[in-house]
């Protein structure tokens, strides 16, 4: 099974579009689009999470009102997306893509220079903005829209680089704030990024951008029949399941990988040698989609969600409960980089493989909401549970209970042969 996480299921079935780009012009935007994913993941997210112990030592703020910080960034980027999306169907990727780059200038220098909690927070809601327009769904909508029959190829290598992030910048960004302190260690991170990124979506998404015209809209009818289609199955358990199911993970997921430093600390691992673990939990997650096919051809819709989410529940515990021994937790954190790549594929697959291509974005975008508000608040959700359980180890515990009660939700969520929708519906 390949990849299909943004309209890959339609390929084939549609007229070509006049500005789909050649194999040549394709591979060059999938480099770029490649380039500038890694280094905005690494700079705007995974930098946090070797920086954050020294952001509460150097300030004297605590770990739950500085991830409450950055929790906040995730909220304003899950809202902002929303209005960066239509813009991109609109008008293309280039000039959204770009000033969301410029944006981070303010937003990243706010949080390095910050005198006040409050100023550290404002910049974080500017970053927020910068992550809407430079992270994954505005480089999956170029992808898709210029990617014609090859986009699922072009979505998945994108993916592959841009899990590399954080196998790049968590050690980078500890070694920068052993040199220069963490402030100093943001601005030069904020500079690379402005240097390459900005330069990279101005010249290198300079393609045609062929909008939707009137004659094309979907007719009345039958976006009365795709609306109900929808409706049914939004209402159903299975979805309902799946939906909670997603979110418990994104929440179990999401907290573990930002709060990773300071529990491998906690258990006596420097924050360099934790900031090394961190990003060889991102090689993992690389080798996870590169299994992806073969483990999806070999088990079935829902034994590949309960295996794949019982796993991301085991490797949390045993991070959690395993001896102080930096080799057994660095090897622990690439499973868990393991299970949480193919988690990827496997929530971006959901739709498709329980109810057909039809509704596709409709669908998925119902399903991804209450996940990615989860994600938003994982990171202050952990910092919390540490804080109030007395440990990163306990708070890790917690975090497998709710990836083990999300494995147990997952195996009602795949609708009844009768049930499902049928391919092309």
């Amino acid at each position: 099974m390949t990849e299909a996480p943004v309209g890959a299921n339609t390929e084939g079935q549609s007229a070509p579009q006049p500005d789909v780009l050649t194999g040549a012009g394709l591979r060059r935007v999938v480099g770029v689009l490649s380039t500038v994913q890694i280094i905005s993941w690494g700079v705007l997210y995974y930098a946090f999470a070797a920086l954050q112990s020294s952001i509460t030592a150097d300030t004297g703020w605590s770990s739950v009102a500085v991830t409450g910080a950055f929790s906040l960034s995730q909220l304003v980027a899950g809202g902002v997306g929303i209005w960066i999306g239509r813009h991109i169907d609109a008008y293309g990727p280039r000039v959204v893509m770009t000033a969301a780059s410029l944006a981070a200038v303010p937003g990243v220098a706010a949080v390095a220079l910050a005198p006040s909690l409050e100023v550290f927070y404002l910049g974080w809601v500017l970053t927020g903005v910068a992550m809407a327009g430079t992270l994954y769904p505005p480089a999956f909508a170029a992808l898709t829209h210029w990617g014609g029959a090859r986009r699922v190829r072009a979505l998945t290598t994108l993916t592959l680089v841009a899990g590399l992030a954080s196998t790049v910048f968590a050690p980078l960004a500890s070694v920068l704030d052993d040199a220069l302190g963490w402030r100093q260690a943001y601005l030069v991170l904020l500079t690379g990024l402005v240097l390459v990124t900005v330069p990279l979506h101005w010249w290198g998404l300079k393609h045609p951008w062929r909008t939707t015209h009137p004659h094309e809209e979907v007719p009345a009818p039958a976006q009365r029949t795709a609306r109900a289609d929808v409706a049914v199955i939004a209402r159903s358990a299975p979805f309902l399941l799946l939906t909670v199911a997603n979110a418990l993970t994104g929440l179990a997921v999401f907290a573990v990988v930002i709060n990773l430093v300071p529990m491998l600390v906690e258990q006596g691992m420097s924050r360099n040698l934790a900031a090394v673990a961190l990003g060889l939990g991102g090689v993992g997650q690389v080798a996870g989609r590169l299994g992806y096919a073969r483990f999806a051809a070999a088990t079935s819709v829902t034994g590949r969600g309960v295996i794949v989410v019982s796993g991301v529940a085991v490797a949390t515990a045993a991070l959690a409960l395993a001896p102080s021994s930096a080799g057994l937790l660095i090897v622990l954190g690439m499973v868990l980089g393991l299970a949480r790549g193919i988690y990827t594929l496997v929530q971006a697959t959901a739709v498709t493989d329980r109810w057909g291509p039809a509704n596709y974005g409709t669908l998925n975008g119902i399903l991804t909401a209450p996940a990615l508000t989860a994600s938003a608040i994982a990171p202050f959700a952990g910092a919390a549970l540490a804080h109030a359980l007395g440990s990163y180890a306990d708070a890790f515990l917690a975090l497998a209970g709710v990836a083990g009660v999300a494995t147990v939700l997952m195996l009602g969520a795949t609708p009844r042969p009768t049930e499902a929708t049928s391919e092309g519906a």
